[in-house]
């Protein structure tokens, strides 16, 4: 398992690597660019979810178990991107990827779908 560390003494978020290699490659992209957002993931155990506001000037580290950088899936890629850009944020289910097993192995999960919230009328 990979981890997310946000904040100086954030505590681990664990992920299978071949997910936080994409969350990290979404991340990368959006603070490069100034973009700040919000990325939340629903507890394992299901006894709830967090959310964080990633921005370029809060610490952050990406921890991965191997060397080797797994492959990109790029339909994931785009899709982890959208729900970025999205007005929810980056949205991670993490009892899903436990189904993967520690390896990361198997399908890559996919981010759960968030409602557009209208916007009021100009």
């Amino acid at each position: 398992m990979a981890e997310l560390i946000y904040g100086a003494e954030g505590d681990p978020v664990h992920m299978p690597e071949h997910l936080l290699a994409h969350v990290k490659l979404v991340v990368a992209t959006k603070l490069r660019r100034n973009e700040s957002f919000m990325l939340t993931w629903r507890h394992p155990d299901g006894s709830g979810r967090s959310s964080v506001w990633l921005e370029p000037s809060i610490p952050l580290r990406f921890v991965f178990e191997t060397i080797e950088e797994p492959a990109i899936d790029h339909a994931l890629l785009a899709s982890l991107a959208a729900a970025a850009s999205s007005n929810g944020g980056l949205v991670l289910d993490l009892a899903d990827v436990r189904l993967l097993g520690a390896s990361g192995d198997g399908p890559p999960p996919q981010p759960r779908e968030r409602p557009e919230v209208a916007q009021p009328a100009a």
